[in-house]
């Protein structure tokens, strides 16, 4: 709450009223405060809450600049809410010296949640993303004096100079310019000190991992679980990287068997089977910082037949490739979906991933197989590609 300002609902310089919404209540992070059921104006440079003399006797209301709304999220009642009005929830920056006067001077909030007592507009919601995506406040004269009057403060604006022309037209997009390069700039350095804070994390789960190996036999079983969900929390438990190898032989072998360890639980938790573009979404995810490129992938992943490990990688005639369990069997796996096809009558990829809960890609494989071992027939019309049992195998037909 401490983003609001005190100001009176007079419009700026080419501010917009945009809309007014009735019986809004102001949340401070998941706190219930004091300014309850009052209208909400939003405009394409600021949220105004409250009526005229609701929130002091000058007639100003609380206002929010909507420079300082980083994005926004709906969010709707639960199951067991006792609320039953919808809340749009806006995530915010840290004020900046310029704000004025408002009703709380600190909040250790970075969020706040307007509540929609008679329910939420639709439109509310594309009219405020439509704002900050405009962004029509950074056009805005700056406003260089202030002037007390009573407990309410008054802002004044400089005079606007009109350019026009070339010269002015130039001049105006050289300004955009600059201040699109500062913010770029500012970016790039908050991601330069995530990146830095992110290669400290992986430093210490290196450091914890070499402990662990280091005094195996000097702690207990249950602080070795316990260090090592301290690990996978941080990501993939000291990540195989190339610099730590001398040949690229050494490093593929050791990777495919990271690979197989953190991979085999997940692939038999969807059915045994992995494509290969979502092994490298995943394993990339629980890095972190330390990337796989697809080759190195690709590689390491041929290396799993040859050092006999629980993951194969397998190539569909399709040129689908994936990553299965050793032990899967074809004969099985085209059995089942067989008898699946007698219980159902037919069955598309769709149905089939929506039914075994795998993708698309790897249910369309798996009845070409059991089309490619004659227990299924495909029907390919404009409709969708369905599958049907081979009713020649029946001896009565």
């Amino acid at each position: 709450m401490n983003r609001f300002e005190f100001a009176i609902l007079t419009f700026l310089p080419n501010e917009v009223h945009l809309r007014t919404d009735r019986r809004v209540s102001l949340y401070d992070g998941e706190n219930k405060t004091h300014f309850v059921t009052s209208d909400l104006v939003l405009t394409n440079y600021r949220i105004f809450w409250g009526r005229p003399n609701e929130v002091d006797n000058q007639g100003s209301r609380l206002t929010l600049s909507l420079k300082y709304i980083i994005f926004l999220e709906e969010e709707n009642p639960g199951a067991f809410s006792f609320s039953r009005s919808k809340k749009v929830v806006l995530h915010l920056t840290e004020p900046g010296p310029e704000k004025g006067k408002g009703p709380l001077d600190d909040s250790a909030k970075n969020y706040i949640k307007l509540s929609f007592k008679e329910g939420l507009d639709p439109n509310f919601i594309v009219q405020l993303s439509d704002a900050l995506t405009r962004r029509a406040w950074e056009l805005m004269p700056p406003i260089v004096e202030t002037q007390q009057s009573g407990s309410s403060s008054v802002k004044r604006l400089p005079e606007i100079k009109t350019r026009t022309g070339i010269i002015g037209i130039e001049r105006h997009l050289q300004e955009r310019q600059k201040a699109t390069d500062q913010s770029i700039s500012m970016a790039f350095q908050d991601l330069r000190k995530l990146m830095e804070m992110a290669k400290d994390m992986v430093n210490i789960s290196k450091t914890i991992s070499t402990k662990i190996r280091e005094r195996q036999g000097d702690i207990t079983e249950d602080e070795t679980v316990r260090f090592k969900s301290y690990l996978m929390s941080l990501g993939i438990d000291d990540p195989v990287t190339r610099d730590a190898y001398r040949s690229s032989n050494e490093y593929f072998r050791q990777l495919a068997r990271q690979l197989a360890d953190i991979l085999e639980e997940p692939i038999k938790e969807v059915g045994g089977m992995m494509t290969l573009t979502d092994v490298y979404c995943r394993v990339n995810r629980a890095r972190g910082l330390e990337l796989l490129s697809p080759e190195d992938l690709l590689n390491a992943s041929r290396q799993l037949g040859p050092l006999d490990l629980p993951l194969v990688l397998r190539i569909f005639d399709s040129g689908v490739m994936v990553l299965q369990i050793r032990s899967l069997d074809d004969e099985a796996v085209v059995e089942s979906i067989a008898e699946l096809l007698k219980d159902r009558g037919s069955i598309s990829a769709e149905e089939l991933a929506q039914s075994n809960g795998i993708s698309v890609t790897l249910a369309r494989e798996r009845l070409l197989v059991t089309e490619k071992n004659g227990k299924a027939c495909r029907d390919d019309s404009i409709e969708s590609l369905r599958f049907y049992p081979n009713l020649f195998l029946q001896q009565d037909v």
